[in-house]
């Protein structure tokens, strides 16, 4: 009787430190964003003394070619999630700035 009982606690500690363990595995995962409304690509593309196309070939050509995002057409919204993780996930050396004369441009030339 004693070693069943043992034996329903160990089994009760078991299943408690899995279920807490696989809750850690859960909550790794961000949330996903839900769209909101499609922001308009602005105007006239950010001031700078940089050539938008030139920054955009070079900094995006670091880790893949020019002609894979010149390939797709997106929204200015899209192109921002782009642009946005492949500097704050992917590691781009990009500053704010740059990612958003890249953004900008992207979005004018090769939007939806």
């Amino acid at each position: 009787m004693e070693r069943k009982i043992v034996k329903n606690n160990l089994t009760i500690l078991f299943i408690l430190f899995l279920v807490i363990g696989l809750s850690g595995c859960v909550t790794s995962v961000p949330p996903a964003k839900t769209p909101g409304p499609a922001k308009e690509p602005p105007k006239e593309l950010a001031t700078s003394t940089v050539d938008a196309k030139s920054l955009f070939e070079e900094k995006c050509s670091i880790c893949h070619s020019s002609e894979r995002p010149k390939s797709k057409r997106k929204t200015y919204d899209e192109w921002e999630a782009t642009v946005t993780r492949m500097k704050d996930v992917n590691g781009c050396p990009i500053t704010d700035e740059e990612a958003k004369i890249i953004i900008d441009y992207l979005a004018k030339h090769y939007g939806k």
